[in-house]
């Protein structure tokens, strides 16, 4: 069975593991330490706040930027469902943007339109790593006052307007699921350029605490540590740091491998009429986390009977890109999202990973070009 994706670890990841382990120390300390410093200086931003998860890092974006009970966040509901949920966690009111529909993100315009007196933030994603046009959508919002949150959970790696994505905005959102380029098993970060809101970030991410625990280890003094808020336990280990750093070395020649095996996509779907895939927007260059094909309304068959055949024929592709105001968790959410409604269910996600052949590749197309 070709695999949808499959992470690049080999290893030097295990290598590192070993040495974190033996180190005797596996939770948050000097490795995370060392990530979020190399992360941010690839990403282009000041400051990196390892987190659990990009959910978890979403949240503690939101809570800087002041969200709460009250305010409204509009978010595309074109994407995986952490990114509305997340509004629902700081006790806001998810509003839904329809997206482009060459790149299947939010912009300016779409934004504009879904904005009132209540909307406090907009989270824009970098859907499949397709980079947000975030100038656009700023224009909207800056003048409003409104803080531009980036949910670059797919983006390691994708280039917007000749820098990393990622790197413009005030808050940044980062994934390092297996299904990303960059991996950690599970984990995430936070990205910003404000120096006092990385501070309170790092102490909210660990129980609102004034000195991490590892400033206290490593401390010849005793230090009590205070609490001046209620935090979270949203925590990275020196584990996950570990392949992280290894990772992050990787990541340069993952993308540029994925995007030749994109490349090649491009070519032999060509022929296929009417077929729309993923590629690069004219502001920036997308790293392919997900290359996915928009299937004519014309095709001889619906997504869904076209996923069933790639299965019996060896190919585990997926559905496209998840709509959450179609979820029953939403359902009383008010959303006219015609763009969203078509791309969600005539969009599937081909195999797309590192050491993919040409004959696998070969073979995905065949299926989809005999139908």
């Amino acid at each position: 069975m070709i695999p949808v994706i499959r992470p690049v670890l080999g290893e030097e990841e295990a290598a590192a593991v070993a040495e974190a382990v033996r180190s005797g120390w596996v939770a948050q300390g000097p490795r995370v330490a060392e990530f979020e410093s190399a992360f941010a200086a690839r990403a282009g931003a000041g400051h990196g706040v390892a987190t659990s998860s990009c959910t978890t890092a979403l949240h503690l974006a939101l809570l800087l930027a002041g969200v709460g009970p009250g305010d409204e966040v509009v978010v595309p509901s074109l994407s995986f469902i952490a990114t509305a949920n997340v509004v629902r966690h700081a006790g806001a009111e998810v509003v839904f943007a329809d997206v482009d529909p060459a790149t299947g993100n939010l912009t300016g315009k779409t934004v504009e339109v879904a904005l009132t007196g209540r909307t406090r933030a907009v989270i824009a994603v970098d859907q499949a790593g397709v980079p947000v046009d975030l100038d656009g959508i700023r224009a909207a919002c800056d003048p409003r006052g409104i803080t531009v949150i980036e949910d670059a959970a797919c983006a390691a790696g994708s280039v917007y307007r000749g820098r990393p994505a990622g790197a413009g905005a005030d808050l940044a959102a980062w994934s390092f699921h297996p299904r990303k380029l960059l991996t950690t098993g599970e984990g995430g970060m936070l990205t910003t350029p404000d120096a006092d809101r990385a501070r309170r970030a790092r102490r909210l991410r660990e129980h609102g605490m004034s000195v991490s625990a590892a400033e206290r280890h490593a401390s010849a003094e005793v230090v009590i540590e205070e609490y001046a808020e209620t935090g979270f336990n949203y925590r990275m280990t020196d584990l996950q740091a570990a392949v992280g750093l290894v990772q992050l070395a990787r990541l340069d020649a993952i993308v540029s491998r994925r995007r030749a095996l994109a490349a090649r996509y491009h070519r032999l779907l060509a022929g296929v009429p009417g077929l729309e895939c993923a590629r690069d927007p004219d502001s920036g260059r997308t790293n392919y986390q997900s290359f996915w094909i928009l299937l004519p309304d014309d095709f001889p068959l619906g997504r869904d009977d076209l996923l069933r055949r790639m299965l019996a024929s060896g190919v585990s592709a997926r559905r496209g890109i998840m709509a959450a105001h179609r979820e029953p968790a939403y359902a009383g959410v008010p959303a006219d999202l015609p763009v969203t409604d078509r791309f969600t269910t005539r969009s599937l996600i081909l195999p797309l990973f590192h050491d993919m052949t040409e004959e696998q590749q070969d073979q995905v197309v065949e299926t989809i070009t005999a139908v």
